[in-house]
C-alpha cells in the first residue's frame, strides 16, 4: 500500500509481516528430525507452545503418518489452539500458579519416562520460564510468585530474573534434559531473549547453565528483594543442576528457528518495497522503555534525503521501573507515550511499538493491548481531551492515555514471541 495514503496502517502491515515471519508454521518444519523408532513425545512451553506443538503435528502427519507422537504443552491462558496427539495445558504468566506447578509436574513426569529409542522434541518460546513453575522442594509457589513479581517491578534484564528462576527450580537449568536421557533430545526455540543465549531462553531447561546459585543470591540482594529466609536458605542448599560434562547433553542439539532479526528482516523488506529507506537499529536493545525513547527520538530527528520516507525499526526489551502505584499499560506503550514527548508533534513522524505475543503488559487478559501508535497530532489530541502526558508518563499510565486516544493496538494473542517491535516512520 502507499504509505503516504495511511501511516498508521502501513506500520501495522509492516508489523502483521513481522508477525508471519515467525509463525511456528513458517519457520519450524525444516528443523524437523525424522521419526525415531519408539515414541516422538513433544514437550513444548511458552507462548507459542500450543502452535508449535501443533505445527510440529501436522508435519509429521503429512509426511510419516505412522509416527507415534504424544506429548504435552504448557502455554499462557488464552494462547491455545487445537492440536491432535499433544495435550495442551494453559498456566500463569508473567506470575507463575498452581496451574503451571501442575502442568511442569506431569511435564517433568513424562519427560522421565523416555526410553533410549524414544526421541524427545523439546520446542520453547518466551514465556516458558513463568509457565513451567515446579519450586525447589520446600519453596511454596506465593514464596516464587511475591519474588517473581519484586524482580520484574525492579526493571531487572530478563538474563538476570531467569537466573534465580533457573536456579529455584526443579526443572530450569538442564534439569529437563537430566529427565529426558538416555533418550536424544532436539531443543527449537523461537527466541525472546537478546543474543538467543539458550540458558536465558525459558531458563534453559535442556542446557548447562552457566551461572551458581550464588549469583542467583547476588540478583536477589542487588535488587533488594523482600524474601523469606526458608527461600534464602532452600538456594543455598539445592543440589547443583547438572554440569556441562553430564551424560544427558552429549546426545543434545539446541536450534533457533526465529528470532527478532527475523521478523524486522520481513518488515524492511516490505517498507523497501514502498520505497522507504530503512534503518533496523538491531534486536538486542536492552532498556528502559523512556531512555529507549529518548534515543529513537533522536534518530527520528536527524537528517534526512529530502523526499525520501524513512523507517527506523528496532527490537529487543524495553523495560519499566514500576512505582507504588502503577498505572495501565506495558513497555511498549510507555516507549510510545515517551517518543510523543520528546518528538513533540515534530512533522511526518510516526511510529508503532509493540509485543510481537500481541499482550503489552495489562490485566494478562487477551484482550490486552500489543502496544500503541503515535502521529504528530498525538499531542495536540490529548490536550483537546484534556490529558496530561507528563503526568501518565510519571504514573506509568500509558495505556489509559492512549485508551482515550483511541491509539492502542489491540491483536490478540499471536501465538509467536520475540520480543519488542519498533517501528517509526519518517514520511515526507
Amino acid at each position: 500500500m502507499a504509505l503516504h495514503d495511511d501511516p498508521r496502517r502501513f506500520l501495522l502491515h509492516l508489523f502483521e509481516a513481522a508477525i508471519r515471519a515467525v509463525q511456528p508454521a513458517t519457520c519450524l518444519s525444516r528443523h524437523l528430525p525424522a521419526p525415531p523408532k519408539g515414541r516422538l513425545v513433544i514437550l513444548a512451553a511458552g507462548k507459542a507452545a500450543a502452535s508449535m506443538a501443533a505445527a510440529a503435528e501436522e508435519f509429521y502427519d503429512a509426511r510419516w503418518p505412522n509416527t507415534k507422537i504424544e506429548g504435552m504443552a504448557v502455554t499462557r491462558y488464552g494462547h491455545t489452539c487445537p492440536t491432535r496427539h499433544v495435550k495442551v495445558c494453559e498456566a500463569g504468566h508473567p506470575f507463575p500458579d498452581a496451574a503451571g506447578t501442575q502442568a511442569a509436574t506431569d511435564f517433568l513426569a513424562l519427560a522421565n519416562s523416555l526410553g533410549p529409542d524414544d526421541y524427545g522434541l523439546v520446542l520453547l518460546s518466551g514465556g516458558a520460564s513463568a509457565l513451567l513453575a515446579l519450586p525447589l522442594s520446600g519453596v511454596s509457589i506465593e514464596e516464587k510468585q511475591s519474588l517473581t513479581r519484586q524482580l520484574l517491578a525492579s526493571g531487572a534484564p530478563i538474563a538476570e530474573v531467569n537466573c534465580v528462576r533457573s536456579h529455584l527450580s526443579r526443572i530450569k537449568g538442564g534439569r529437563l534434559a537430566e529427565a529426558i536421557h538416555p533418550a536424544p533430545i532436539l531443543t527449537l526455540a523461537i527466541s525472546d531473549v537478546a543474543g538467543n543465549d539458550p540458558t536465558i531462553i525459558g531458563s534453559g531447561p535442556t542446557v548447562p547453565t552457566t551461572t551458581t546459585s550464588q549469583d542467583a543470591l547476588k540478583v536477589i540482594e542487588h535488587y533488594a528483594v523482600t524474601t523469606t529466609q526458608n527461600l534464602i536458605h532452600c538456594l543455598e542448599t539445592a543440589p547443583p543442576p547438572p554440569a556441562s560434562t553430564d551424560p544427558c547433553f552429549e546426545a543434545h542439539r539446541f536450534t533457533i528457528v526465529a528470532s527478532g532479526s527475523q521478523a524486522l528482516a520481513a518488515a524492511a523488506t516490505l517498507a523497501r518495497e514502498a520505497g522507504c529507506d530503512v534503518t533496523i537499529v538491531g534486536d538486542e536493545l536492552e532498556d528502559d522503555a523512556q531512555a529507549l525513547a529518548t534515543s529513537h527520538a533522536r534518530m527520528a530527528k536527524s537528517p534526512t534525503n529530502p523526499g525520501v520516507p524513512r523507517l527506523i525499526l528496532s527490537g529487543g526489551e524495553a523495560t519499566v521501573t514500576l512505582g507504588k502505584s502503577p498505572g495501565a499499560g506495558g513497555p511498549n506503550q510507555e516507549f510510545s507515550l515517551a517518543l510523543a514527548l520528546q518528538l513533540q508533534g515534530e512533522r511526518n513522524i510516526y511510529a508503532l511499538a509493540c509485543d510481537t505475543d500481541g499482550i503489552d503488559g495489562g490485566s494478562g487478559g487477551t484482550d490486552d493491548p500489543a502496544g500503541a501508535f503515535i502521529s504528530p497530532t498525538t499531542l495536540h489530541r490529548a490536550t483537546a481531551l484534556g490529558l496530561d502526558p507528563e503526568m501518565a508518563l510519571k504514573n506509568h499510565d500509558a495505556g489509559t492515555f492512549f485508551g482515550k486516544l483511541d491509539d492502542l493496538v489491540t491483536t490478540g494473542p499471536t501465538r509467536t514471541n520475540v520480543n519488542d517491535f519498533r517501528a517509526i516512520l519518517i514520511s515526507e
